[in-house]
């Protein structure tokens, strides 16, 4: 369920924020855009905003300063910790994650990045399938993460890393739970989404499941 990165996450919190404007050469790609990717993700949400997986609550602040009511859950102590200082009481940071998160909401909008991967495609089955009975109708699922279009491209992104010398990079991809977009579609549209995707760099596409009304 993603909790067996928690320790690894703490440990990242400090130096997170730098890692996503490109000081890590191993990392410069997977973040390529990121300030983009914020803010395409930013214009999509809408409403009552639950957020998965805030880090450091760069996307939360977006989402708070566009004036959204914003409930985020993280399950690293260190990460939230972050995020509070960043946020003050810009909006609610709760720990919690991709199950466990406040249920006596209607949420419009669920939104994360660079989170989705924690979960195997099990459970991100499972997870799609909760969101439907907790979104308005028309509601969405705005996730931007790294995935691919296939599983030859999932391998050959492996094989990119090695060839660099990127060997964190590569046990990365190898050790947590990338998946594809067929799965991601299929997922979505059995429970009743449409599904739309847009490549936001070699690594990340940005996902995106409205309800049906």
């Amino acid at each position: 369920m993603g909790k067996e990165f928690i320790e690894l996450f703490d440990k990242w919190a400090d130096t997170y924020d730098s890692s996503v404007v490109g000081h890590d050469p191993e990392y410069k790609d997977v973040f390529l855009h990121y300030d983009q990717i914020l803010t395409e993700v930013t214009n999509r949400a809408q409403g009552t905003v639950l957020e998965f997986g805030p880090g450091t609550g760069n996307l939360t602040l977006r989402l708070a300063e566009k004036g959204l009511k914003v409930i985020a859950v993280e399950p690293s102590p260190a990460m939230r910790k972050q995020a509070e200082v960043k946020l003050g009481s810009k909006a609610l940071i709760l720990e919690g994650d991709f199950f466990n998160y406040p249920t006596n909401l209607a949420y419009n909008t669920m939104v994360s990045t660079y989170a989705f991967h924690h979960l195997t495609d099990k459970e991100k089955a499972e997870a799609i399938a909760s969101y439907g009975n907790r979104l308005a109708q028309g509601g969405k699922i705005v996730f931007a993460d790294t995935m691919y279009e296939s599983a030859e491209a999932y391998k050959e992104a492996i094989s990119t890393a090695l060839s660099k010398g990127f060997k964190n990079l590569a046990e990365d991809l190898q050790r947590e739970y990338y998946t594809t977009i067929p799965v991601l579609k299929d997922i979505l549209e059995k429970n009743g989404f449409t599904a739309s995707f847009q490549r936001c760099n070699d690594f990340v596409w940005l996902m995106t499941g409205e309800k049906k009304e």
